[in-house]
């Protein structure tokens, strides 16, 4: 199944990925070749990207740039680098953006999946309400991607695969080796240990 089927009018004009067939029975093998996948996503020039409709994937500086979440009409900010030491929604105050700050770590053995469904369901209901995410932590690479995949298997319904490809053609991202783990485990929660293209 092409992620592009799966996405709204305007964004089926856009060419489809090309197939790509990964075994995610063998995690240690998979990890390797997610990496890979990744690893040809479009490189990263901006501090905040579109890689769904209305969802947005970025680093710290994009959530502190007041005018630039304006200009995107951010209405939710999920930040998955929160931290006790740097603003929270104060940040956004007077600005009308709801938020959600989970403190993670951008480490193999931090349990990212732990806030896998919370988040999810934070994004979905801002994009069902008509809302416009960004989900960002420092760099905009690790913690917020992973969430961002959790959130388009879990929600739209995609495969791992599929969402790597759906995302790495907006946005460069690479989730940490403990963070691809977690993903095959929820993959193969929803669709089941097989191959995937």
């Amino acid at each position: 199944m092409s992620y592009t089927s799966k996405l709204p009018p305007s964004w089926n004009d856009r060419p489809p990925p090309r197939q790509v067939e990964i075994d995610l029975s063998s995690p240690g093998l998979a990890v390797f070749e997610l990496e890979r996948l990744l690893y040809t996503g479009k490189a990263i020039v901006s501090h905040a990207d579109e890689v769904w409709p209305k969802l947005y994937i970025g680093d710290q500086s994009s959530a502190d740039n007041r005018s630039e979440l304006t200009l995107h009409r951010i209405t939710h900010v999920l930040n998955a680098a929160h931290s006790r030491l740097r603003g929270g929604a104060e940040t956004y105050q007077g600005m009308n953006i709801t938020y959600q700050g989970i403190e993670g770590r951008d480490c193999c053995d931090y349990d990212m999946s732990a806030n896998f469904q919370t988040s999810a369901d934070f994004i979905y209901r801002a994009l069902s309400g008509g809302g416009t995410v960004l989900v960002h932590c420092a760099v905009g690479v690790s913690r917020s991607a992973t969430l961002v995949l959790a959130y388009l298997m879990l929600k739209q319904h995609l495969t791992l695969v599929e969402a790597i490809c759906a995302v790495k053609d907006n946005r460069g991202v690479i989730p940490n080796r403990g963070f691809l783990r977690q993903l095959i485990k929820l993959n193969a929660k929803i669709h089941g240990n097989h191959r995937q293209s």
